[in-house]
């Protein structure tokens, strides 16, 4: 049995081209002799779409363009399974579900609602769908197929330490040959090693062959890598699809070995490739080609330039360079080599100290016998960020926030200045790991320059200023942020293994930051626990971050 995995990148609510892809890429399955064609979850319309679900017109321009979908491959001999989204009609319970529509001769003769709809993390969909009641087995080319969707295979309690549901879907479902699983799991680091352990543990015990195929591309925040495999019932990898990038993964069942499997990929590599999907996929899926960047000559907008340069080519990335008084002169050089190294489109130079002499001469009634303070400094912050804004928009070219995970977490930033942008870029890397991506992406030739890389972190907003003037070392502020962050230690709980004063300390700057966060770009996800959708802290609480 051939079967074909259609992995391609949906665009959220692109009804019309996404039905296109879908059929162009079931009419080249036909072609190639598969007998079955598989899309990822929800691929008729893109995933998430979140409240455009909410839309009776959206819903119904879904059904309609499944139907012409289905029309569009009546000819071809073959069974196509796609992702959607459909509607109940029991009357209770909410209106919509999850499924996965199994179309063949033109007709969709089967439908199967996802049965375990997830909450947590970046997941919402209780919010849209009633869960499946029933499990769904279609013959196909001789074969029964168990119809599945996400969510519905990561409940083995044989795997899982503690299952997040107490239905598995799987135990006692009537007998089959082969698990399909339809699925948009969003990337994060390393996540795919588990997706196949999981996989091949499941395959095991089922003693079943799986067909996992997953959404590649990024809708808004979120990135999906990819990798649909194809696991034998002994657990082996067959085939693996490419990752980060669309594809059709062939693969005979009774005949397997047509492509092997793909090593896994270093975590530097994941990164980089994901942040440069995101970047690429967010612009020109918002019909944007070009972007501009304040370049201070530091390591954050150096790798932000860097990632916006490999997603949209280099001839697309303008880069503004806005020295202070305070600015060494090593940081405007340092930008310069990168636009160089890069080959950016521009990088100008626009100094700053006349709008600042004009702002401190419009505040200076007010500010009569007040000492120069953090005000002045965010005042320059926010200088940058108006510059850049006038800049995009004038020009037309979205403007990327260059901020990190560290930064963020901690508040060491200013709300309205260097956090003004559409996206920000590397806000799920903690600083650290930026200088390890900065340092990989250097491997085989200097792209970052060297003195970026090795001078101690500056913001240069006050004479001779440094970063842990204000903050601990990094190494030491990102093993806190993790365990706080990441591994939901309270502070009390991380000071038995971190300096308690020091624990304290960026607990008390988490909490107090939560507003700032509130009003931040959407940040692209690679981790686990990314700020933004699934970071769901109020603002006015007693936070758990609380440490009196």
């Amino acid at each position: 049995m051939k079967c074909a995995l259609l992995q391609f990148n949906p665009t959220v609510g692109d009804l019309q081209a996404n039905a296109a892809k879908i059929a162009t890429l079931t009419q080249r399955a036909a072609t190639l002799g598969a007998q079955l064609a598989v899309t990822s979850e929800m691929a008729l319309i893109g995933y998430p779409p979140r409240d455009l679900l909410l839309y009776p017109s959206f819903v119904e321009a879904a059904q309609s363009q499944a139907l012409k979908l289905a029309q569009k491959t009546r000819e071809l001999d073959l069974t196509l399974i796609v992702g959607s989204v459909g509607r109940r009609g029991n009357g209770k319970g909410r209106a919509l579900a999850n499924v996965a529509l199994v179309i063949r001769g033109g007709e969709i003769r089967a439908t199967y609602a996802k049965r375990l709809l997830p909450t947590y993390d970046v997941f919402d969909e209780a919010r849209y769908f009633e869960p499946g009641a029933h499990p769904l087995v279609v013959e196909v080319a001789g074969r029964r197929l168990a119809v599945t969707i996400c969510e519905d295979i990561w409940n083995d309690e044989a795997f899982w330490p503690r299952p997040l549901y107490a239905l598995d879907p799987l135990e006692d479902h009537p007998d089959f040959d082969l698990l399909v699983n339809l699925s948009a799991s969003p990337f994060s680091v390393g996540k795919q090693r588990l997706r196949e352990e999981m996989l091949v543990a499941l395959t095991r015990k089922l003693g079943r062959a799986a067909l996992y195929v997953n959404q590649v591309g990024a809708n808004d925040e979120l990135i999906f890598d990819g990798r649909g495999v194809v696991v034998s019932p002994r657990g082996e990898t067959l085939a693996r699809a490419k990752a980060f990038e669309e594809d059709l993964l062939l693969v005979d069942l009774d005949n397997p070995g047509a492509r092997l499997p793909a090593d896994f990929l270093e975590p530097a590599e994941e990164t980089w490739l994901a942040l440069r999907l995101g970047v690429r996929d967010y612009c020109l899926k918002n019909g944007l080609k070009s972007v501009v960047i304040g370049l201070s000559g530091g390591v954050d907008s150096a790798l932000t330039a860097a990632i916006a340069a490999g997603a949209l080519g280099p001839d697309q990335v303008y880069g503004l360079i806005m020295p202070s008084p305070y600015s060494s002169d090593h940081s405007v050089t340092d930008a310069l080599e990168l636009a160089r190294n890069l080959q950016l489109a521009q990088a100008t130079q626009l100094p700053i100290s006349p709008v600042m002499a004009g702002f401190d001469q419009a505040l200076a009634p007010l500010f009569q016998g007040l000492a120069p303070d953090l005000t002045e400094e965010n005042i320059q912050a926010r200088i940058r960020g108006s510059l850049l804004m006038a800049v995009s928009n004038k020009m037309g070219r979205l403007l990327l926030t260059t901020g990190n995970k560290s930064e963020i977490s901690v508040g060491y930033c200013t709300i309205y200045g260097d956090m003004c942008g559409a996206l920000a870029v590397i806000g799920d890397l903690y600083k650290t790991e930026v200088f390890r991506l900065a340092r990989w992406l250097n491997r085989e030739k200097t792209i970052i320059p060297e003195n970026t890389l090795t001078k101690p972190p500056s913001a240069e907003l006050r004479p001779d200023q440094k970063d842990q003037d204000s903050l601990p070392p990094y190494s030491e502020l990102d093993r806190i942020l993790k365990l706080l962050l990441e591994e939901r230690l309270s502070p009390a709980e991380t000071a038995k293994v971190e300096d308690p004063a020091v624990v304290h300390r960026v607990a008390a700057l988490v909490r107090n930051s939560e507003f700032k966060r509130r009003q931040a770009a959407p940040v692209l996800r690679i981790t686990g626990q990314a700020f933004g959708v699934g970071w769901r802290m109020p603002i006015t609480c007693r936070s758990v971050f609380r440490t009196d």
